[in-house]
């Protein structure tokens, strides 16, 4: 079963159950992939829709940050329990040992010695680990390794 088969049944079972922040991330994410698939002029594959749930998924941490600066918690419990309904359809994420371990190895590749080859580490690194990791975590450990 795809994504969106997946996605189209627990919309309906949401609507039965009355789960209305379930109801709702659905319908956000129905609507992030049809956007996604109108300016590709494509429909998307697994693949494709797995970045948009990432893109979905950065906007919701983004969000429960911005809210916690505000201390707002009523909505910063709703966009956790958006994220969480997001999460099952993405990758396991990566510890941040992998994470140092595999930007070891490519520091090690591409002879990688200061700061200004942090370009050419990220440019390899990212194919690698590509919705298996956040950027942000990802980038300071490599700013890190290469002070």
């Amino acid at each position: 079963m795809s994504i969106k088969e997946t996605l189209g049944t627990q919309l309906k079972e949401a609507m039965r159950s009355k789960d209305a922040v379930k109801r709702t991330v659905i319908r956000t994410l129905m609507s992030a992939i049809k956007n996604a698939e109108i300016d590709l002029q494509s429909e998307l594959d697994d693949d494709g829709i797995i970045t948009v749930f990432n893109k979905q998924a950065q906007q919701r941490k983004d969000s429960i940050e911005a809210y916690q600066k505000a201390e707002r918690q009523d909505l910063v419990d709703n966009e956790k329990a958006e994220l969480d309904f997001i999460s099952q359809f993405l990758p396991e994420q990566m510890s941040e040992q992998e994470i140092q371990k595999l930007v070891e190895i490519v520091i090690n590749e591409v002879n990688a010695t200061n700061p200004s080859d942090m370009g050419k580490v990220m440019g390899k690194l990212m194919p690698q680990i590509k919705g298996k990791a956040d950027g942000k975590l990802v980038n300071s450990i490599v700013s890190s390794k290469l002070k």
